[in-house]
């Protein structure tokens, strides 16, 4: 499961001109399945993501988690986080996964969210086009994997 992980100031997502998501102060997560993503992909990044301290303090140091300062989460589901771009000029989204598996995994992945962050948690559409529009606090923009758990 990879994640694009942005410290936002606002934040908002749009299908057929109309505003499904949006957020004031937060984090905006991309997320991208596939095939070999379990339960304890989805803890183990939940965990992070609601846990690390990219907000600022009272002095201004980034110390703080979107838990800590009363921050709201948009999840988008986006499969071209696992492009394949070795060969060739067009992407390969072999790795992602299909809607069968993907969608329960993205469901769980917004259930966990909930229930770490005690409260509802936006998200877009999965599998529509979505346009998403967002001020990047900072900017803040961290890119995770739970195969490298890096």
């Amino acid at each position: 499961m990879r994640v694009v992980l942005q410290r936002v100031a606002e934040a908002s997502v749009k299908v057929d001109n109309t505003t499904v998501a949006s957020i004031q102060k937060g984090l905006l997560v991309l997320v991208g399945i596939e095939d070999a993503d379990s339960h304890d992909d989805i803890d183990w990044l939940v965990g992070k993501i609601t846990k690390m301290r990219i907000f600022g303090d009272e002095n201004g140091v980034m110390n703080c988690s979107v838990q800590e300062v009363d921050g709201d989460i948009i999840v988008v589901s986006q499969f071209t986080l696992h492009a394949a771009t070795k060969k060739g000029n067009r992407p390969s989204y072999i790795k992602a996964s299909k809607p069968d598996f993907a969608i329960p995994m993205y469901e769980k992945f917004i259930q966990k969210m909930e229930s770490e962050m005690n409260k509802k948690i936006q998200t877009g559409i999965f599998g529509a086009d979505m346009k998403i529009s967002l001020v990047n606090d900072g900017p803040v923009t961290i890119v995770m994997d739970s195969m490298s758990r890096e």
